[in-house]
């Protein structure tokens, strides 16, 4: 493991125990006020509810395939892992890193990673169901290898990127939740500068 993935790993741990500490100590204080005031609020909808969550999928990278004529990928699997807690209602915030898979193309692979922060929103549907959105920033990190031939060089780029998405989830029972994702990101990547890479997902929210 390279120097920035060993500082990528620490710090996004880091950030994830601190969160988690601060949502758990929430989550504790917020049970006991409603306990006392004989509050029946679904948990779901606690202030301070936090989760973790898993999704995976399918991503597809919105890039060039160069010359020579190389056989040239756009998609391959994608996961995240995340967690988050929510401030009022209908807003939160969400930190989770994402792999977005490795393609073939130029003559070489493309692959990338980033590390996610976003506002998080829901709005009820149903019972069961809500509307999900978030929007915010992702360090993002890639790698380009490409033939000679190609016209592209190989590269490595990171930086800050817009990203923001959209789903639906439907909680089966008091703590977990299905959930289905699109989500958009934009990455640097050498040779082309930035590009979208969206992605498809299926995940399972755990709530605490």
């Amino acid at each position: 493991m390279n120097a920035f993935n060993r500082a990528f790993s620490g710090v996004f741990l880091a950030v994830a125990v601190l969160a988690t500490g601060v949502v758990q100590a929430q989550s504790s204080s917020s049970s006991t006020s409603s306990s006392a005031s004989g509050s029946g609020s679904p948990s779901w909808y606690a202030h301070s509810g936090g989760y973790i969550g898993f999704n995976a999928g399918r991503s597809r990278y919105s890039l060039s395939p160069g010359a020579g004529g190389f056989p040239a990928e756009s998609q391959d699997n994608i996961y995240s892992i995340y967690g988050g807690g929510y401030f009022s209602d209908n807003f939160g915030l969400e930190l989770g890193y994402t792999d977005f898979g490795r393609i073939h193309r130029a003559g070489g692979t493309t692959k990338a990673h980033g590390l996610n922060l976003s506002l998080v929103g829901r709005l009820p549907l149903a019972e069961s169901f809500q509307l999900t959105g978030r929007l915010g920033s992702t360090y993002g990190r890639t790698e380009v290898t490409a033939s000679s031939t190609s016209g592209f060089s190989n590269g490595t780029k990171s930086g800050f990127g817009l990203s923001y998405g959209l789903g639906v989830s439907y909680d089966f029972s008091t703590n977990w939740s299905a959930v289905l994702q699109w989500d958009r990101y934009k990455l640097d990547f050498a040779n082309t500068g930035r590009d979208p890479v969206t992605s498809t997902t299926v995940g399972l929210k755990y709530r605490f």
